[in-house]
Protein backbone atom coordinates (compact mmCIF):
# COMPACT_ATOMS: atom_id res chain seq x y z
CA UNK A 1 0.00 0.00 0.00
CA UNK A 2 1.33 3.41 -0.98
CA UNK A 3 2.57 5.65 1.77
CA UNK A 4 0.40 8.56 2.73
CA UNK A 5 1.36 11.89 1.20
CA UNK A 6 1.17 15.17 3.05
CA UNK A 7 -1.92 16.05 0.99
CA UNK A 8 -3.80 12.99 2.24
CA UNK A 9 -2.64 13.10 5.88
CA UNK A 10 -5.47 13.33 8.40
CA UNK A 11 -6.19 16.83 9.62
CA UNK A 12 -5.12 17.75 13.14
CA UNK A 13 -7.98 17.90 15.63
CA UNK A 14 -9.43 21.34 16.02
CA UNK A 15 -8.45 23.25 19.14
CA UNK A 16 -11.23 23.35 21.72
CA UNK A 17 -13.23 26.54 21.65
CA UNK A 18 -12.23 28.98 24.33
CA UNK A 19 -15.15 29.81 26.63
CA UNK A 20 -15.63 33.56 26.88
CA UNK A 21 -17.26 34.99 29.94
CA UNK A 22 -19.77 37.50 28.63
CA UNK A 23 -21.35 38.18 32.01
CA UNK A 24 -19.09 41.20 32.62
CA UNK A 25 -21.24 42.99 30.02
CA UNK A 26 -24.23 42.25 32.25
CA UNK A 27 -22.75 44.03 35.24
CA UNK A 28 -21.61 46.97 33.14
CA UNK A 29 -25.25 47.20 32.04
CA UNK A 30 -26.32 47.19 35.71
CA UNK A 31 -24.05 50.18 36.45
CA UNK A 32 -25.46 52.06 33.47
CA UNK A 33 -29.00 51.16 34.53
CA UNK A 34 -28.41 52.52 38.05
CA UNK A 35 -27.13 55.82 36.65
CA UNK A 36 -30.11 56.09 34.30
CA UNK A 37 -32.51 55.24 37.13
CA UNK A 38 -31.15 58.07 39.31
CA UNK A 39 -31.42 60.50 36.38
CA UNK A 40 -35.01 59.49 35.62
CA UNK A 41 -35.95 59.71 39.32
CA UNK A 42 -34.64 63.27 39.56
CA UNK A 43 -36.00 64.53 36.24
CA UNK A 44 -39.40 62.77 36.11
CA UNK A 45 -40.12 61.75 39.74
CA UNK A 46 -43.81 60.97 39.23
CA UNK A 47 -43.12 58.66 36.31
CA UNK A 48 -40.15 57.10 38.10
CA UNK A 49 -42.28 55.99 41.06
CA UNK A 50 -44.40 53.95 38.63
CA UNK A 51 -41.31 51.90 37.72
CA UNK A 52 -41.15 50.28 41.16
CA UNK A 53 -42.69 46.97 39.92
CA UNK A 54 -39.63 46.41 37.71
CA UNK A 55 -37.35 46.26 40.74
CA UNK A 56 -39.82 44.30 42.85
CA UNK A 57 -40.33 41.78 40.05
CA UNK A 58 -36.62 41.10 39.68
CA UNK A 59 -36.10 40.64 43.43
CA UNK A 60 -39.08 38.25 43.50
CA UNK A 61 -37.50 36.21 40.69
CA UNK A 62 -34.36 35.83 42.78
CA UNK A 63 -36.33 34.98 45.92
CA UNK A 64 -38.11 32.27 43.92
CA UNK A 65 -34.76 30.46 43.60
CA UNK A 66 -33.67 30.75 47.25
CA UNK A 67 -35.61 27.84 48.75
CA UNK A 68 -34.58 25.17 46.19
CA UNK A 69 -30.95 26.31 46.29
CA UNK A 70 -30.83 26.17 50.10
CA UNK A 71 -32.51 22.77 50.11
CA UNK A 72 -30.13 21.25 47.55
CA UNK A 73 -27.02 22.74 49.16
CA UNK A 74 -27.83 21.58 52.70
CA UNK A 75 -29.04 18.10 51.72
CA UNK A 76 -25.96 17.47 49.58
CA UNK A 77 -23.68 18.86 52.27
CA UNK A 78 -25.11 16.85 55.17
CA UNK A 79 -25.75 13.74 53.11
CA UNK A 80 -22.08 13.56 52.15
CA UNK A 81 -20.87 13.79 55.77
CA UNK A 82 -20.44 10.53 57.61
CA UNK A 83 -20.75 11.89 61.16
CA UNK A 84 -23.78 13.93 62.23
CA UNK A 85 -21.82 15.49 65.11
CA UNK A 86 -19.81 17.56 62.62
CA UNK A 87 -22.97 19.23 61.35
CA UNK A 88 -24.06 20.06 64.90
CA UNK A 89 -20.64 21.55 65.62
CA UNK A 90 -20.89 23.81 62.58
CA UNK A 91 -24.35 25.04 63.60
CA UNK A 92 -23.33 25.66 67.21
CA UNK A 93 -20.21 27.62 66.28
CA UNK A 94 -22.14 29.65 63.69
CA UNK A 95 -24.94 30.62 66.10
CA UNK A 96 -22.44 31.52 68.84
CA UNK A 97 -20.54 33.75 66.42
CA UNK A 98 -23.76 35.40 65.20
CA UNK A 99 -24.77 36.31 68.76
CA UNK A 100 -21.37 37.79 69.63
CA UNK A 101 -21.14 39.86 66.43
CA UNK A 102 -24.71 41.14 66.84
CA UNK A 103 -23.77 42.43 70.29
CA UNK A 104 -20.58 44.00 68.90
CA UNK A 105 -22.56 45.75 66.14
CA UNK A 106 -25.09 47.04 68.70
CA UNK A 107 -22.28 48.35 70.90
CA UNK A 108 -20.60 50.17 68.00
CA UNK A 109 -23.88 51.79 66.96
CA UNK A 110 -24.47 52.77 70.58
CA UNK A 111 -21.12 54.56 70.84
CA UNK A 112 -21.47 56.41 67.52
CA UNK A 113 -25.07 57.43 68.25
CA UNK A 114 -24.11 58.88 71.63
CA UNK A 115 -21.23 60.81 70.06
CA UNK A 116 -23.16 62.30 67.12
CA UNK A 117 -26.59 63.05 68.68
CA UNK A 118 -27.99 63.61 65.16
CA UNK A 119 -31.58 64.06 66.31
CA UNK A 120 -31.08 67.18 68.41
CA UNK A 121 -33.22 70.17 67.46
CA UNK A 122 -35.78 68.43 65.25
CA UNK A 123 -39.55 68.94 65.56
CA UNK A 124 -42.25 66.28 65.29
CA UNK A 125 -45.52 67.02 63.48
CA UNK A 126 -48.77 65.10 63.83
CA UNK A 127 -48.31 63.70 60.31
CA UNK A 128 -44.89 62.32 61.24
CA UNK A 129 -46.33 60.74 64.38
CA UNK A 130 -49.06 59.01 62.36
CA UNK A 131 -46.51 57.80 59.83
CA UNK A 132 -44.45 56.26 62.60
CA UNK A 133 -47.37 54.28 64.01
CA UNK A 134 -48.19 53.02 60.50
CA UNK A 135 -44.83 51.26 60.44
CA UNK A 136 -45.65 48.99 63.37
CA UNK A 137 -45.85 45.59 61.70
CA UNK A 138 -48.13 42.83 62.88
CA UNK A 139 -45.82 40.34 61.14
CA UNK A 140 -43.12 40.51 63.82
CA UNK A 141 -43.69 37.59 66.17
CA UNK A 142 -42.93 37.13 69.86
CA UNK A 143 -40.13 34.62 70.59
CA UNK A 144 -42.35 31.54 71.23
CA UNK A 145 -44.51 32.12 68.16
CA UNK A 146 -41.39 32.76 66.11
CA UNK A 147 -39.95 29.36 67.05
CA UNK A 148 -43.25 27.65 66.19
CA UNK A 149 -43.36 29.48 62.85
CA UNK A 150 -40.17 27.70 61.79
CA UNK A 151 -42.18 24.47 61.52
CA UNK A 152 -43.95 24.42 58.12
CA UNK A 153 -47.58 23.37 57.78
CA UNK A 154 -46.60 20.68 55.26
CA UNK A 155 -43.36 19.35 53.83
CA UNK A 156 -43.98 21.23 50.57
CA UNK A 157 -45.21 24.51 52.08
CA UNK A 158 -41.66 25.24 53.24
CA UNK A 159 -40.84 25.84 49.58
CA UNK A 160 -44.07 27.52 48.48
CA UNK A 161 -44.23 30.10 51.29
CA UNK A 162 -40.65 31.30 50.79
CA UNK A 163 -39.64 31.02 54.46
CA UNK A 164 -35.88 30.52 54.67
CA UNK A 165 -35.89 29.00 58.17
CA UNK A 166 -38.66 26.56 57.24
CA UNK A 167 -36.66 25.44 54.22
CA UNK A 168 -33.61 25.11 56.44
CA UNK A 169 -35.47 22.83 58.85
CA UNK A 170 -36.82 20.56 56.08
CA UNK A 171 -33.39 20.39 54.44
CA UNK A 172 -31.70 19.46 57.71
CA UNK A 173 -34.20 16.64 58.30
CA UNK A 174 -33.79 15.35 54.73
CA UNK A 175 -30.01 15.57 54.93
CA UNK A 176 -29.79 13.63 58.21
CA UNK A 177 -32.25 11.03 56.87
CA UNK A 178 -30.13 10.45 53.76
CA UNK A 179 -27.03 10.33 55.92
CA UNK A 180 -28.60 7.57 58.03
CA UNK A 181 -29.63 5.63 54.91
CA UNK A 182 -26.01 5.20 53.86
CA UNK A 183 -25.40 3.70 50.39
CA UNK A 184 -29.16 3.31 49.81
CA UNK A 185 -29.49 7.09 49.81
CA UNK A 186 -26.78 7.72 47.21
CA UNK A 187 -29.15 7.61 44.19
CA UNK A 188 -31.30 10.26 45.87
CA UNK A 189 -28.24 12.44 46.44
CA UNK A 190 -27.24 12.12 42.80
CA UNK A 191 -30.76 13.13 41.77
CA UNK A 192 -30.63 16.21 44.02
CA UNK A 193 -27.28 17.11 42.43
CA UNK A 194 -28.94 17.17 39.02
CA UNK A 195 -31.74 19.34 40.42
CA UNK A 196 -29.14 21.73 41.83
CA UNK A 197 -27.53 22.09 38.41
CA UNK A 198 -30.92 22.90 36.91
CA UNK A 199 -31.70 25.49 39.59
CA UNK A 200 -28.38 27.29 39.17
CA UNK A 201 -28.80 27.29 35.40
CA UNK A 202 -32.20 28.96 35.83
CA UNK A 203 -30.61 31.47 38.19
CA UNK A 204 -27.96 32.38 35.61
CA UNK A 205 -30.79 33.06 33.13
CA UNK A 206 -32.71 35.20 35.63
CA UNK A 207 -29.61 37.32 36.27
CA UNK A 208 -29.82 38.76 32.76
CA UNK A 209 -32.85 40.72 33.95
CA UNK A 210 -30.71 42.50 36.57
CA UNK A 211 -30.27 45.77 34.60
CA UNK A 212 -34.05 46.15 34.23
CA UNK A 213 -34.62 45.45 37.92
CA UNK A 214 -31.85 47.83 38.97
CA UNK A 215 -33.22 50.61 36.78
CA UNK A 216 -36.75 50.27 38.17
CA UNK A 217 -35.68 50.03 41.81
CA UNK A 218 -33.32 53.00 41.79
CA UNK A 219 -35.65 55.19 39.73
CA UNK A 220 -38.58 54.55 42.08
CA UNK A 221 -36.57 55.30 45.21
CA UNK A 222 -35.03 58.48 43.81
CA UNK A 223 -38.40 59.66 42.46
CA UNK A 224 -40.24 59.10 45.75
CA UNK A 225 -37.67 60.57 48.13
CA UNK A 226 -35.78 63.08 46.01
CA UNK A 227 -32.92 65.17 47.34
CA UNK A 228 -34.88 67.48 49.66
CA UNK A 229 -35.91 64.58 51.88
CA UNK A 230 -32.26 63.75 52.50
CA UNK A 231 -30.94 67.13 53.62
CA UNK A 232 -32.28 67.26 57.18
CA UNK A 233 -31.17 63.70 57.85
CA UNK A 234 -27.72 63.87 56.23
CA UNK A 235 -25.91 63.60 59.56
CA UNK A 236 -27.71 60.39 60.53
CA UNK A 237 -27.12 58.89 57.09
CA UNK A 238 -23.46 59.88 57.01
CA UNK A 239 -22.90 58.59 60.52
CA UNK A 240 -24.61 55.31 59.68
CA UNK A 241 -22.61 54.80 56.48
CA UNK A 242 -19.32 55.56 58.23
CA UNK A 243 -20.19 53.23 61.10
CA UNK A 244 -21.01 50.38 58.72
CA UNK A 245 -17.77 51.03 56.81
CA UNK A 246 -15.67 50.91 59.98
CA UNK A 247 -17.45 47.79 61.23
CA UNK A 248 -16.88 45.92 57.96
CA UNK A 249 -13.31 46.94 57.19
CA UNK A 250 -11.90 47.36 60.70
CA UNK A 251 -13.76 44.84 62.88
CA UNK A 252 -14.59 42.13 60.32
CA UNK A 253 -11.42 42.78 58.31
CA UNK A 254 -9.17 42.35 61.36
CA UNK A 255 -11.04 39.22 62.46
CA UNK A 256 -10.78 37.68 58.98
CA UNK A 257 -7.06 38.40 58.77
CA UNK A 258 -6.24 37.06 62.24
CA UNK A 259 -8.41 33.92 62.11
CA UNK A 260 -8.31 32.89 58.46
CA UNK A 261 -5.33 34.83 57.10
CA UNK A 262 -7.53 36.28 54.33
CA UNK A 263 -7.45 39.90 53.18
CA UNK A 264 -10.95 41.34 53.39
CA UNK A 265 -10.38 43.47 50.28
CA UNK A 266 -9.49 40.36 48.26
CA UNK A 267 -12.63 38.61 49.47
CA UNK A 268 -14.83 41.59 48.62
CA UNK A 269 -13.20 41.91 45.19
CA UNK A 270 -14.18 38.28 44.58
CA UNK A 271 -17.76 39.18 45.62
CA UNK A 272 -17.84 42.51 43.74
CA UNK A 273 -20.69 41.52 41.43
CA UNK A 274 -22.84 40.48 44.37
CA UNK A 275 -22.23 43.82 46.11
CA UNK A 276 -23.27 45.64 42.93
CA UNK A 277 -26.43 43.54 42.73
CA UNK A 278 -27.33 44.38 46.34
CA UNK A 279 -26.57 48.07 45.83
CA UNK A 280 -28.88 48.25 42.84
CA UNK A 281 -31.78 46.28 44.38
CA UNK A 282 -31.29 47.25 48.06
CA UNK A 283 -31.90 43.59 48.97
CA UNK A 284 -29.24 41.25 50.35
CA UNK A 285 -31.54 38.33 49.51
CA UNK A 286 -30.95 39.00 45.81
CA UNK A 287 -27.36 37.80 46.27
CA UNK A 288 -28.02 34.86 48.62
CA UNK A 289 -27.99 32.12 45.93
CA UNK A 290 -24.78 33.48 44.41
CA UNK A 291 -23.13 33.73 47.84
CA UNK A 292 -23.81 30.03 48.41
CA UNK A 293 -22.30 29.13 45.03
CA UNK A 294 -19.28 31.38 45.44
CA UNK A 295 -18.46 30.24 48.97
CA UNK A 296 -18.43 26.63 47.79
CA UNK A 297 -16.23 27.60 44.85
CA UNK A 298 -13.92 29.49 47.23
CA UNK A 299 -13.13 26.28 49.10
CA UNK A 300 -15.53 26.21 52.06
CA UNK A 301 -17.24 22.83 52.49
CA UNK A 302 -20.87 22.32 51.59
CA UNK A 303 -22.05 21.61 55.16
CA UNK A 304 -20.56 24.89 56.40
CA UNK A 305 -21.94 26.92 53.49
CA UNK A 306 -25.34 25.24 53.62
CA UNK A 307 -25.80 25.91 57.32
CA UNK A 308 -23.97 29.21 57.88
CA UNK A 309 -25.30 31.26 54.95
CA UNK A 310 -29.08 30.60 55.28
CA UNK A 311 -28.95 30.84 59.08
CA UNK A 312 -26.90 34.01 58.88
CA UNK A 313 -29.50 35.67 56.70
CA UNK A 314 -31.91 35.47 59.66
CA UNK A 315 -29.59 35.69 62.66
CA UNK A 316 -26.45 37.55 61.52
CA UNK A 317 -27.79 40.98 60.59
CA UNK A 318 -24.92 43.25 61.59
CA UNK A 319 -26.10 46.18 59.48
CA UNK A 320 -29.61 45.94 60.93
CA UNK A 321 -28.19 45.94 64.47
CA UNK A 322 -26.24 49.15 63.83
CA UNK A 323 -29.26 50.71 62.13
CA UNK A 324 -31.66 49.98 65.00
CA UNK A 325 -29.19 51.31 67.57
CA UNK A 326 -28.54 54.62 65.83
CA UNK A 327 -32.18 55.08 64.75
CA UNK A 328 -33.43 54.51 68.32
CA UNK A 329 -31.06 57.13 69.74
CA UNK A 330 -31.90 59.52 66.89
CA UNK A 331 -35.63 59.23 67.55
CA UNK A 332 -35.20 59.69 71.32
CA UNK A 333 -33.12 62.85 70.78
CA UNK A 334 -35.58 64.20 68.19
CA UNK A 335 -38.48 63.78 70.63
CA UNK A 336 -36.55 65.68 73.29
CA UNK A 337 -36.37 62.62 75.54
CA UNK A 338 -32.77 61.40 75.29
CA UNK A 339 -32.18 58.03 76.92
CA UNK A 340 -29.57 57.34 79.55
CA UNK A 341 -27.19 54.43 79.05
CA UNK A 342 -29.22 52.48 81.60
CA UNK A 343 -32.29 52.87 79.38
CA UNK A 344 -30.46 52.28 76.11
CA UNK A 345 -28.98 48.87 76.89
CA UNK A 346 -32.27 47.07 77.83
CA UNK A 347 -33.99 48.58 74.75
CA UNK A 348 -31.23 47.43 72.41
CA UNK A 349 -31.11 43.94 73.89
CA UNK A 350 -34.87 43.77 73.39
CA UNK A 351 -34.47 44.88 69.75
CA UNK A 352 -31.78 42.20 69.30
CA UNK A 353 -34.38 39.55 70.16
CA UNK A 354 -37.21 41.28 68.30
CA UNK A 355 -35.20 41.33 65.07
CA UNK A 356 -35.20 37.52 65.01
CA UNK A 357 -38.98 37.49 65.21
CA UNK A 358 -39.21 39.64 62.09
CA UNK A 359 -36.78 37.58 60.01
CA UNK A 360 -38.04 37.30 56.46
CA UNK A 361 -40.52 40.20 56.79
CA UNK A 362 -40.36 42.60 53.84
CA UNK A 363 -38.80 45.85 55.01
CA UNK A 364 -37.85 44.11 58.24
CA UNK A 365 -35.47 46.85 59.39
CA UNK A 366 -38.08 49.60 59.74
CA UNK A 367 -40.89 47.24 60.77
CA UNK A 368 -38.72 45.64 63.46
CA UNK A 369 -37.66 49.01 64.82
CA UNK A 370 -41.26 50.25 65.03
CA UNK A 371 -42.56 46.98 66.49
CA UNK A 372 -39.75 46.79 69.04
CA UNK A 373 -40.29 50.37 70.19
CA UNK A 374 -44.05 49.78 70.42
CA UNK A 375 -43.48 46.83 72.76
CA UNK A 376 -40.67 48.26 74.88
CA UNK A 377 -40.93 52.07 74.76
CA UNK A 378 -44.21 53.08 73.01
CA UNK A 379 -43.58 56.83 73.28
CA UNK A 380 -40.72 56.58 70.78
CA UNK A 381 -42.95 55.20 68.01
CA UNK A 382 -44.06 58.78 67.29
CA UNK A 383 -40.59 59.51 65.91
CA UNK A 384 -40.27 56.54 63.56
CA UNK A 385 -41.94 58.65 60.85
CA UNK A 386 -38.83 60.85 60.81
CA UNK A 387 -36.70 58.17 59.18
CA UNK A 388 -39.32 56.75 56.81
CA UNK A 389 -38.17 59.11 54.05
CA UNK A 390 -34.56 57.93 54.11
CA UNK A 391 -35.01 54.36 55.29
CA UNK A 392 -34.78 53.08 51.72
CA UNK A 393 -31.44 54.82 51.25
CA UNK A 394 -30.12 53.57 54.57
CA UNK A 395 -31.22 50.08 53.62
CA UNK A 396 -28.49 50.09 50.96
CA UNK A 397 -25.76 50.19 53.61
CA UNK A 398 -27.76 47.88 55.85
CA UNK A 399 -28.02 45.19 53.15
CA UNK A 400 -24.37 45.55 52.09
CA UNK A 401 -23.20 45.22 55.71
CA UNK A 402 -25.42 42.20 56.34
CA UNK A 403 -24.07 40.51 53.20
CA UNK A 404 -20.44 41.29 54.06
CA UNK A 405 -20.96 39.94 57.58
CA UNK A 406 -22.34 36.65 56.30
CA UNK A 407 -19.56 36.22 53.73
CA UNK A 408 -16.92 36.76 56.42
CA UNK A 409 -18.82 34.49 58.84
CA UNK A 410 -18.78 31.62 56.34
CA UNK A 411 -15.00 31.81 55.95
CA UNK A 412 -14.47 32.10 59.71
CA UNK A 413 -16.75 29.16 60.59
CA UNK A 414 -15.06 27.09 57.87
CA UNK A 415 -11.68 27.92 59.41
CA UNK A 416 -12.73 27.14 62.98
CA UNK A 417 -14.24 23.79 61.97
CA UNK A 418 -11.33 22.97 59.60
CA UNK A 419 -13.81 22.70 56.74
CA UNK A 420 -11.94 24.98 54.33
CA UNK A 421 -9.28 24.37 51.69
CA UNK A 422 -6.80 27.18 52.37
CA UNK A 423 -4.75 26.56 49.23
CA UNK A 424 -7.89 26.75 47.09
CA UNK A 425 -8.92 29.98 48.84
CA UNK A 426 -5.57 31.50 47.93
CA UNK A 427 -5.83 30.39 44.29
CA UNK A 428 -9.43 31.57 43.90
CA UNK A 429 -8.77 35.00 45.39
CA UNK A 430 -5.65 35.31 43.21
CA UNK A 431 -7.80 34.73 40.12
CA UNK A 432 -6.23 31.38 39.22
CA UNK A 433 -9.58 29.53 39.53
CA UNK A 434 -12.28 31.84 38.14
CA UNK A 435 -15.91 31.33 39.07
CA UNK A 436 -18.06 29.84 36.29
CA UNK A 437 -20.79 32.43 35.78
CA UNK A 438 -22.65 30.20 33.33
CA UNK A 439 -23.38 27.20 35.55
CA UNK A 440 -22.44 28.77 38.92
CA UNK A 441 -21.21 25.30 39.86
CA UNK A 442 -17.59 24.17 40.11
CA UNK A 443 -17.89 20.84 38.29
CA UNK A 444 -14.16 20.27 38.06
CA UNK A 445 -13.57 20.64 41.78
CA UNK A 446 -16.75 19.19 43.24
CA UNK A 447 -16.99 15.38 43.28
CA UNK A 448 -20.44 13.90 43.52
CA UNK A 449 -21.83 13.24 46.96
CA UNK A 450 -21.36 9.51 46.49
CA UNK A 451 -17.67 9.97 45.66
CA UNK A 452 -16.72 12.19 48.58
CA UNK A 453 -14.13 10.44 50.76
CA UNK A 454 -14.27 10.45 54.52
CA UNK A 455 -12.40 13.63 55.57
CA UNK A 456 -9.20 13.32 57.54
CA UNK A 457 -8.80 15.33 60.75
CA UNK A 458 -12.24 16.84 60.30
CA UNK A 459 -11.39 18.62 57.06
CA UNK A 460 -13.47 18.05 53.98
CA UNK A 461 -11.25 16.99 51.11
CA UNK A 462 -11.71 19.13 48.05
CA UNK A 463 -9.74 19.22 44.86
Amino acid sequence: MAASTPDTAPAAPAAPAVHRDRTHYLYIAVIVAVALGIAVGLIWPDAAVQLKPLGAGFVNLIKMMISPIIFCTIVLGIGSVRKAARVGAVGGIALGYFLVMSLVALAIGLVVGNVLHPGDGLHITDAIKASGHDQVSSDALPPVDFVLSIIPKTFVSAFTEGQVLQTLLVALLAGFALQAMGPVGQPVLRGIEHVQRLVFRILSMVMWAAPIGAFGAIAAVTGSAGLDALKSLAVLMLGFYVTCFLFVFVVLGALLRVVAGVNVLSLFKYLAREFLLILSTSSSESALPRLIAKMEHLGVSRPVVGITVPTGYSFNLDGTMIYMTMASLYIADALGTPMSVGEQIPLLLFLLLASKGAAGVSGAGLATLAGGLQSHKPALVDGVGLIVGIDRFMSEARALTNFAGNAVATVLVGTWTKEIDRDRVRRVLAGELPFDETTQLDDAAEPTAAELPEPRDGALAKA
